[in-house]
C-alpha cells in the first residue's frame, strides 16, 4: 500500500499542468504550498463532511451571498444580473450540493478550459472568475472557509484585440440627416407619448444626444428630466461604477433637437421623470433605442448594422482623428482607464499615416544627394548588389591584425 502523503507534501507541487500540455488559457498556473497567513483547508473540509452536511450547501451560500452583498453594496442592475448569471454557471459546473471547502482549484481550471472550448472570449472568462473571487472572498471573511480555492490560480487568458466598429463620416452624416427628415414641424407635434410626431422627435433627440456626447445607451435611457442643465447645455450622466460626469452638447443642431423634445416632454403629464419615454408613457429601454437606430440607418441607406455602441465608437474615432487630446476623449466617454481609450488609436491609423506623409519634416527638408558623375548612367539596383567592395590595402590589414 502506498504511503499517504502529508498535507505539506500535497501542497508542495508547483504546477498542475506542464509546458508540453498547456490549457487553451495559456497561463493558468497553480502555485503550490499555502499562501502566507492562510491555514490549509483540511480541517474545514472535515467540518463540512459527514452526515450533518447540508446537501444543497453551495446553492444556499449563493442565495445568501446575493441577498446580503447587493443589499449593502451599491451595484447597477446589470452588474447584479451578471453576478447571478456567473454564479449560476459556476453552480451548474461544480454542483449545488458541493461544500465550499471542497471546491478545488483543479475544478475551477477545468471550468475555465471548458468556457474557452465553448467560444467564450478572454474578457468574459476573466469577468466570471472575478465574480467567483468576490464570492469566495466573502465567505472567507465570514469564516465559513479558511482559504479561497482561487488564490492558487493566476488567470491570464490571451486577450483578443477587437477593433471597435465605427461609421465613416459620410455614413454618420447620412444617419443624422435621415433622423431630421422624419421629424414633423413642432407645431404639428402633440405633447403626448401616443403621438407619432412626439415619438419621432424623441428618436431625433436620442440620436443627437448619442452623437453629441458619445454616451452609452444604458446611460442614455437612465437620464432624467432634471439631469438637463440649460445654462451649460449639458446632461448629468451616471456611468459605470456610480461615476458621474457632465456630457455637453457642443453644437446648435443637437441643442435645438433636445430643447424641442424637452418642451413637449415637460408638457406631457407623466407620473415619472424619465427623459426618453416610449409610446406607453414609460421610460424607453435600451432595446427600444437600438431598434430606432437600426430603422433610421435603414432609411438612410446604410448597409452596415448600426448599433448605439457603434455611434459611441464613431464619436471617439472622429474626435481623435480631428485632433482631440486623448485625455479629453477619456473624459467624454467616461472611461476609468486611459488604456480603454487608447484602443481607438488603432482605428484612425490611416488618417495618422496621411498626416505624416503631408507634414513630416522629411517632405520639407531639402537634402542634397550625391549626384553621379556627368556622362555616366545611374547605377541600377542589380549593379549595386553585384558590385564588389573595394580591396583593402596590405597596410590596413596589418593595422587591424595588430589591434586584435
Amino acid at each position: 500500500m502506498a504511503k499517504a502523503q502529508s498535507p505539506a507534501q500535497c501542497g508542495s507541487r508547483l504546477k498542475l499542468e506542464t509546458l508540453a500540455n498547456r490549457s487553451p488559457l495559456q497561463s493558468i498556473e497553480f502555485i503550490g504550498g499555502s499562501a502566507p497567513g492562510y491555514p490549509r483547508s483540511v480541517g474545514v473540509e472535515r467540518n463540512f463532511s459527514g452526515k450533518g452536511r447540508n446537501k444543497r450547501e453551495f446553492l444556499e451560500r449563493k442565495r445568501r451571498f446575493s441577498g446580503r452583498v447587493f443589499s449593502t453594496c451599491r451595484r447597477s442592475a446589470k452588474t447584479e444580473a451578471a453576478y447571478r448569471i456567473d454564479l449560476a454557471q459556476l453552480e451548474k459546473r461544480i454542483g449545488a450540493d458541493k461544500a465550499l471547502a471542497a471546491v478545488e482549484s483543479s475544478g475551477l481550471e477545468a471550468w475555465a478550459t471548458a468556457m474557452r472550448s465553448y467560444g467564450y472570449t478572454g474578457v468574459s472568462i476573466g469577468r466570471k472568475f472575478a465574480t467567483a473571487r468576490v464570492f469566495f472572498a466573502y465567505w472567507l471573511r465570514k469564516g465559513i472557509i479558511e482559504q479561497s480555492p482561487l488564490w492558487r490560480i493566476r488567470l491570464d487568458p490571451a486577450r483578443e484585440l477587437v477593433l471597435p466598429r465605427s461609421l465613416s463620416p459620410i455614413d454618420a452624416k447620412r444617419l443624422i440627416e435621415a433622423g431630421w427628415r422624419d421629424v414633423d414641424t413642432p407645431c404639428n407635434v402633440a405633447a403626448t407619448p401616443t403621438d407619432r410626431g412626439f415619438l419621432r422627435l424623441r428618436d431625433l433627440a436620442g440620436l443627437e444626444i448619442l452623437f453629441a456626447t458619445g454616451m452609452r445607451v444604458g446611460e442614455l435611457v437612465s437620464l432624467r428630466v432634471q439631469d438637463w442643465q440649460e445654462e451649460e447645455s449639458s446632461l448629468l450622466v451616471r456611468g459605470k461604477g456610480s461615476r458621474q460626469r457632465l456630457a455637453f452638447l457642443p453644437d446648435e443642431r443637437s441643442l435645438k433637437a433636445v430643447q424641442a423634445y424637452l418642451w413637449h416632454r415637460t408638457k406631457a403629464n407623466l407620473s415619472h421623470d424619465a427623459l426618453l419615454v416610449n409610446a406607453a408613457g414609460k421610460g424607453i429601454s435600451t432595446q427600444g433605442i437600438a431598434k430606432k437606430i437600426t430603422k433610421t440607418a435603414a432609411t438612410a441607406g446604410i448597409s452596415a448594422r448600426v448599433t448605439p455602441h457603434m455611434i459611441r465608437h464613431t464619436v471617439a474615432t472622429l474626435l481623435l482623428r480631428n485632433g482631440a487630446d486623448m485625455r479629453v476623449v477619456q473624459e467624454v466617454l467616461g472611461h476609468a482607464s486611459i488604456t480603454t481609450t487608447q484602443r481607438y488609436t488603432h482605428v484612425f491609423k490611416d488618417h495618422l499615416l496621411a498626416t505624416l506623409r503631408a507634414c513630416h519634416p522629411n517632405h520639407h527638408l531639402k537634402i542634397d544627394l550625391e549626384e553621379p558623375p556627368s556622362g555616366t548612367a545611374p547605377e541600377t539596383k542589380e549593379q549595386a548588389i553585384t558590385r564588389k567592395p573595394p580591396r583593402r590595402s596590405a597596410r590596413v590589414g596589418e593595422m587591424e591584425q595588430g589591434a586584435t
